[in-house]
């Protein structure tokens, strides 16, 4: 397993929350994801044989937030 944490601009809610957590968190590979809106982050547990950063980043981006 392999943990990231990415920047993401454009979260400020509880629906930020579940949109990225849900998303994400639906992903094969992915084992954890945990929003921080306060740090404006998300912390991904998963596994890189799996799932590639380029799609956790790319499946935050379809849900209307910006990774940075």
């Amino acid at each position: 397993m392999e943990s990231i944490t990415l920047n993401v601009k454009g979260m400020s809610c509880g629906h930020c929350v579940k949109a990225v957590e849900g998303s994400v968190g639906e992903l094969q590979g992915v084992k954890k994801v945990q929003v921080h809106l306060d740090k404006g982050t998300v912390d991904i547990e998963f596994d890189q044989n799996v799932v590639t950063v380029s799609k956790l980043k790319e499946t935050i981006d379809d849900q209307g937030y910006d990774v940075v």
